[in-house]
């Protein structure tokens, strides 16, 4: 944020604070340097939907056997991510993916094709044993695995994506009538796996996208995944936003609720990351943090909110 125009003088206070601060000193701090703007939606009404996400635990292996089946795949060679943006201003920030056919760069193929051709064979990175958790990591888009066969915990973070629209599978079963609304969370979608095995892979098809990830080594297991402002992630102050609305990198107070809860949840955080289905002025998914902890606590998150942005005075 410091090589941005507005943003030097607070970035040079901030560093001249240090890593932590008194209380009063952060206080002083921000409402010395920044002037909050409440965030409104498009059609003028001010709250919108925050949802959580975490960072999961699997358990896999470096070779399939076992109960090691389901594979984590890196990007293959032949996706292409084109930036049109330059013709197209109002992609800004967005690419289309594809590959090359002849002299055509075709749509790269949805999550049910790729998987039923074995056209990622050779592009296996590690092999977990629970689809369905390899499901929701690709959706929370970073994870941590723990290898049977070296012991090491590895993180697996996001690559790339071949370029579908995410469609999602608690909306899927809501509307085939086999969920209410208020069950449609992670662990009640898990539930509704285990009573019916033989229409998951109906259910994980529905969502066309496949998330390709890259290997990473834990150098510090207090340390969160990178969000997609290139940091890493703080439990419970980092939130992903959509960038057309919410500068990366801004702090951001957001006014909620805690997860299936009326208490209040009102913190300042930071906007670092971005998500498929973060889509809107007033949107949040709030970063609980790693582990079955943080991740009942993300799956249950789906309150309205209210987001004001700080931007420099």
């Amino acid at each position: 944020m410091s090589k941005k125009a507005g943003w030097q003088a607070p970035c040079a206070e901030a560093q001249s604070l240090g890593r932590r601060p008194a209380a009063q000193e952060a206080r002083q701090f921000f409402e010395t340097y920044f002037q909050p703007y409440q965030v409104i939606n498009a059609d003028g009404t001010s709250d919108g939907l925050v949802t959580g996400y975490y960072e999961p635990l699997l358990h896999g292996a470096r070779k399939r056997g076992g109960r090691y089946q389901t594979p984590l795949h890196r990007a293959p060679d032949d996706l292409l991510a084109i930036d049109i943006s330059s013709a197209y201003p109002e992609l800004k920030g967005q690419q289309l993916r594809g590959r090359l056919v002849g002299n055509k760069v075709v749509a790269y193929p949805p999550r049910a094709e790729l998987l039923q051709s074995k056209a990622l064979a050779g592009t296996e990175i590690l092999w977990v044993e629970d689809p369905i958790g390899a499901f929701f990591l690709q959706v929370q888009g970073s994870g941590r695995v723990q290898l049977a066969d070296s012991g090491e915990m590895v993180r697996v973070a996001y690559a790339n994506q071949n370029g579908w629209p995410y469609k999602s599978i608690g909306r899927y079963l809501i509307e085939k009538g086999e969920l209410r609304l208020d069950q449609a969370s992670m662990q009640g979608i898990k539930a509704w796996v285990a009573a019916n095995p033989a229409r998951e892979q109906e259910l994980l098809n529905v969502n066309p996208r496949y998330v390709f990830f890259k290997e990473e080594k834990i150098a510090d297991p207090t340390v969160g995944p990178k969000g997609a402002l290139g940091v890493p992630l703080t439990p419970q102050r980092s939130i992903a936003v959509d960038p057309q609305f919410i500068p990366l990198g801004a702090p951001v107070y957001l006014a909620t609720t805690q997860p299936n809860s009326a208490t209040a949840s009102r913190h300042l955080m930071l906007a670092q990351d971005t998500g498929s289905a973060i889509k809107g002025a007033v949107r949040a998914d709030y970063f609980f943090g790693f582990g079955d902890q943080a991740g009942n606590q993300a799956g249950k998150m789906k309150q309205r909110g209210a987001m004001w942005v700080l931007l420099p005075r």
